[in-house]
């Protein structure tokens, strides 16, 4: 989770406590005196994602931030998120510090740990927290019939290590999985460590998610204070600083809500919480009235399944035309569920020749007009929405980098001339198309849209690596046709 800029951190006036310990709320008033919102204080969470492969560059945690909503459902109080790697010394410190901060919360606290819990020697979560505690390490009978069945359906023998899988702290609870052979661990030390309770669970995601619907969340219903809800807004085109700043009289005057903004590459996610759903639909009808076009969707969503969804309800089509990008559009659409609803296919036109023998495009149209600029990707649009039938077409052209590629050429000030109705110029330059007009500025892309209505093409220039600037074109691409298709009636 990139770039969190937390909105919200004024302290709320108290009125009242509705009961010591876990049942504590606190209340923000309004001038009269009457209660706008009630923020549950909760039992106090922590969440430490355990693996030496979190803290590589490009791994994300994706386990802590799906926890973190199970928990929001729950009403519980997340305040700390940690990663440790796998070495023992530093898991067990971590361990420790996590167990006196959830002590010291007096109240309930509860503390999940993700990871660490396989066959191999690096798999040392539960003799981190036995040694840790102070526990003895015991067998449980049922986990190892379990281990020893998972193989035998496969029809594998078990090796000798998967064993310490069933070793659990004594005084926990072994939590079966049902996907995998390494079972999680539920440790109640509510009576002796001031209302701790300790959750371990695999980091295998999926295994992980159905230990927690099976077993984990029923057991801490009783920790529930109400859940706190959810407004999610995903807004794309406007960059982070931008939306705070524009954003900001609606949320002073929703300003009992907790308010987030999240950077997802070219897209924001704008959270409100609140335990009211009605204070989060006044602030989600005034948000909607502020942001327009600009707000892709709301609740859960992302902007290519939007796009998506927005086209196959009116029974349209698309047919992309990638070059820069190398597929990785159609690659992004395809991966939503149901994408061939609207998404007929498209092609990768790398270089002149895949432009020339998959599009039709004239080779001396490019000499003319260059394989990177407004004439070609508009020109790229067109053809391939001819070639497929279909209601739009996409194009993206331009030269990630790292250096100038002599196939893709520029040339700014083209004759649009063909699309809109007169005829395509004669003339053909006698110099090849690398020496029209010299090689593209690195970042900049072309995207350009095309329907029955005419196309259009827009310019970024964008930043980064090769990888950083291919995703931004895509991000902008998917918000291009989003726009254009919207306005379309």
């Amino acid at each position: 989770m990139q770039n969190l800029l937390v909105l919200q951190v004024a302290q709320l006036p108290v009125k009242a406590d509705a009961a010591e310990g876990r049942n504590k709320i606190h209340c923000q008033l309004a001038t009269d005196g009457q209660v706008l919102h009630l923020l549950p204080m909760g039992a106090y969470a922590e969440i430490v994602a355990i693996g030496s492969e979190l803290l590589d560059v490009g791994r994300v945690d994706t386990n802590s931030i799906w926890m973190a909503d199970r928990l929001a459902e729950l009403g519980t109080r997340l305040c700390l998120k940690t990663c440790v790697g796998d070495d023992y010394d530093e898991l067990k410190a971590c361990l420790v510090a996590a167990v006196e901060r959830c002590e010291k919360s007096n109240g309930p606290s509860l503390l999940i740990t993700t990871g660490g819990l396989g066959p191999t020697f690096d798999d040392r979560t539960k003799e981190a927290f036995a040694d840790a505690l102070g526990a003895k390490m015991i067998e449980d009978a049922k986990s190892r019939a379990n281990i020893d069945a998972f193989f035998r359906a496969r029809g594998r023998a078990t090796t000798e290590n998967n064993y310490r899988q069933a070793l659990t702290p004594e005084g926990s609870v072994a939590v079966p999985n049902p996907l995998g052979t390494a079972p999680g661990v539920y440790w109640d030390l509510s009576s002796k460590r001031n209302g701790l309770r300790i959750v371990m669970l695999p980091g295998v995601p999926q295994e992980m998610k159905a230990m927690w619907a099976a077993d984990i969340h029923p057991r801490l219903l009783d920790l529930a204070e109400g859940p706190t809800r959810t407004l999610r807004l995903v807004v794309g085109g406007v960059g982070e600083s931008v939306l705070d700043e524009r954003t900001k009289a609606v949320r002073d005057r929703h300003s009992h809500l907790g308010w987030t903004i999240l950077a997802h590459g070219m897209h924001i996610e704008l959270l409100a919480r609140s335990m009211s759903q009605g204070a989060l639909d006044a602030a989600r009808l005034d948000m909607e009235a502020e942001l327009g076009q600009d707000l892709v969707c709301i609740g859960d969503g992302s902007p290519e399944s939007t796009l998506l969804d927005l086209l196959a309800a009116r029974g349209e089509t698309l047919a992309l035309a990638e070059s820069v990008t190398g597929g990785l559009l159609a690659s992004r659409l395809a991966a939503v569920p149901g994408a061939s609803r609207a998404l007929m296919g498209g092609a990768v036109v790398y270089t002149p020749k895949a432009k020339t023998e998959l599009l039709g495009i004239d080779p001396s149209f490019l000499a003319a007009n260059g394989t990177v600029g407004e004439a070609v990707t508009i020109e790229m649009a067109v053809r391939v929405r001819q070639r497929l039938g279909a209601t739009w077409g996409l194009a993206i052209t331009g030269n990630a980098g790292p250096a100038p590629d002599p196939f893709q050429v520029t040339y700014i000030e083209c004759n649009l001339a063909l699309h809109q109705g007169r005829a395509r110029p004669d003339s053909t330059p006698a110099h090849p198309a690398d020496e029209v007009a010299g090689t593209s500025k690195i970042g900049r892309c072309y995207i350009a849209v095309a329907g029955a209505a005419g196309a259009v093409c827009r310019a970024h220039d964008l930043h980064g690596a090769r990888t950083d600037i291919q995703f931004r074109a895509i991000n902008w691409a998917i918000d291009a046709l989003r726009r254009v298709a919207a306005v379309k009636h």
